[in-house]
């Protein structure tokens, strides 16, 4: 028991001070290697809860792929941030007033929102005939799976619509046709000249 609240605390205490640090830091490379910091340490809480699925999805999708996304994205794009601070100040206290509101409503669900009767029992029945995978399967896709699918049709139409801005056509814009290189003949691209003994070429 206190070899796991020491590491109960010590996970805790780095994802605390790593969160603060995605908020502080003025670089934004910074802030998402910050960003992987607290997702690992979330893997270790969810492995003292004995959440092996939470834990390994947390850290192969969140670590291995947005969170490296976002590191790229961040490194690639040439963004002014002289300019984005320019309107810190004005902004400021409406800013604090949505943090403000937001530890509020946190604070309230918090202490206002107990656990259900029926997931606590659907819990404790599975938990004894079920691994952690299969419960957290069967609790999702019978109890939940209005809102999953919702979930998932609202990330799929968000992909959609990155996809489109992405490949916006623009004519300045030099792309590739792999149907007219498919069809070109090597004629058009290639010619033989038979060069005399002695003499150079003439271009």
């Amino acid at each position: 028991m206190i070899g796991e609240a020491l590491l109960f605390y010590m996970f805790a205490g780095i994802l605390i001070m790593s969160a603060c640090g995605v908020i502080l830091a003025r670089n934004p490379v910074h802030s998402v290697l910050f960003l992987i910091v607290c997702f690992l340490n979330g893997t270790g809480l969810f492995l003292l809860l004995q959440a092996e699925l939470l834990a390994m999805l947390l850290s192969i999708v969140y670590v291995g792929a947005v969170a490296v996304l976002f590191l790229f994205i961040v490194m690639m794009l040439d963004i002014d941030f002289q300019e984005l601070r320019q309107g810190f100040s004005r902004y400021a206290p409406f800013s604090a007033l949505i943090g403000i509101i937001l530890a509020a409503e946190l604070a309230l669900v918090m202490w206002t929102w107990p656990a259900t009767k029926q997931l606590t029992k659907t819990v404790a029945l599975h938990s004894s005939t079920m691994t952690n995978t299969q419960m957290v399967g069967s609790v999702l896709y019978t109890d939940y799976i209005l809102p999953f699918q919702l979930a998932g049709l609202i990330l799929l139409v968000a992909m959609i619509g990155a996809i489109t801005l992405t490949l916006r056509f623009r004519p300045e814009t030099r792309r590739q046709d792999p149907n007219q290189q498919m069809r070109r003949h090597p004629s058009d691209t290639l010619t033989l000249h038979k060069i005399e003994s002695g003499k150079g070429v003439s271009l």
